[in-house]
């Protein structure tokens, strides 16, 4: 692959720092869903979309990207980048004004396309004050809207070529603060552009799978074009493209990345043997492993873990939690886990490395109730 190129975001305005590309591990960013209006910013739901943001940093997600559509859209974002832990992009497409505008606030990455941005007049200039206040700009190239001269090409061979020609305007300008992203929804385009591009530049890259689908269908598809970039230390920044919430999408990510970690041949021996990928993984944070369910459980594991998934995701520390619905499943398979729970009976069992520590019986009382107060004081343990 071509040398490695790292770009530094943030660290002005109270705006977290960060590096991207190089040795840095892999950043996690996702997407908000919806539309903000200066309302949202006010009062108790000001309050609730702040907790919101910062909740989605605390689970692993080191980049939120935003639309723009419009100059009012600018001044919301600005507003709320000024609320918040997490660093936020700005999403930009048609209207240069719009990125210049972006760029008055604690914005800590611009995402445009120099293609439809406008003149090379109005490119330069928000590339001059991009560079001025120290934020890099996603180069974003998507198969669904290739230049005409490239859409009769290998899809991959297009997308790296119109990669390649909006990065040369960048160069052309002196500008190196640029990150890459060449999007397509089909897993075997995603995976030959990304390899085509890091043999011969070495900027940081986004990948992913565009329109990747519904929770399941996109997480599939998204780890089958993923893993092998990653695993051969391809991709800087990562986010599956999900028709679900920021947090599914998050802890997609966060499991694809911690996956790379159990590929075979990941297990280090030597510095030179080492997969290039794995260490670039970040910490793994909590692992959740949770029984499927079935006509033995004593125990409703797929209840608690919708429950308590983002609290757990948000642990900050590399920790096993096992979530088992029976006496079958429970410390026995699952006595690796650091932390567990399973329940037999009218009793819910919390158990370490395959230990039962405690046994609570019911009573009468709410299952759902005691299991996560029991939970709770021994998770406080860890």
């Amino acid at each position: 692959m071509y040398a490695a190129r790292t770009v530094q975001l943030g660290g002005f305005d109270g705006v977290k720092a960060m590096a991207l590309g190089g040795d840095h591990p892999v950043v996690i960013q996702t997407m908000w869903k919806d539309r903000l209006f200066f309302k949202d910013l006010e009062g108790e739901t000001g309050a609730a979309l702040v907790r919101r943001v910062n909740a989605l940093s605390g689970m692993g997600c080191g980049l939120l990207r935003f639309a723009v559509p419009s100059l009012e859209d600018a001044e919301i974002l600005g507003e709320l980048a000024s609320m918040v832990s997490v660093p936020v992009c700005a999403d930009i497409h048609f209207d240069y004004t719009i990125a210049l505008r972006c760029l008055d606030f604690p914005v800590a990455k611009l995402r445009i396309n120099p293609g439809n941005i406008g003149s090379r007049k109005r490119v330069e200039a928000v590339v001059s004050k991009a560079a001025g206040r120290g934020v890099p700009i996603r180069i974003g190239v998507n198969a669904g809207s290739l230049p005409g001269a490239l859409r009769n090409h290998d899809r991959a061979e297009a997308l790296v070529r119109a990669a390649m020609d909006e990065l040369a305007v960048f160069d052309e300008m002196g500008f190196t603060a640029a990150v890459v992203s060449m999007k397509a929804s089909g897993i075997a385009d995603t995976i030959k552009a990304n390899r085509l591009f890091a043999r011969h530049n070495g900027a940081p890259l986004h990948i992913g799978v565009t329109e990747a689908g519904p929770l399941i269908p996109g997480t599939v598809r998204s780890t089958a074009a993923l893993l092998p970039l990653l695993a051969e230390g391809i991709g800087d920044t990562i986010r599956i493209s999900l028709s679900d919430t920021p947090e599914n999408e998050v802890i997609a990510g966060r499991e694809i990345l911690n996956a790379v970690r159990d590929l075979p041949g990941a297990e280090k021996t030597t510095e030179a043997e080492e997969r290039p990928g794995r260490k670039r993984t970040g910490r793994a944070g909590a692992v959740i492993v949770s029984c499927p369910r079935c006509g033995r459980n004593g125990f409703d594991t797929l209840d608690f873990t919708r429950r308590w998934k983002e609290r757990l995701y948000a642990l900050d520390k590399d920790v096993t939690i096992a979530v088992m619905g029976c006496a079958v499943n429970g410390p026995g398979e699952a006595k690796h886990a650091d932390l567990g729970i399973t329940g037999a009976g009218n009793s819910i069992m919390i158990f370490r490395r395959g230990r039962v520590t405690r046994t609570i019986g019911l009573d009468g009382k709410d299952a759902a109730a005691a299991a996560d107060r029991a939970f709770e004081e021994e998770l406080e343990k860890l």
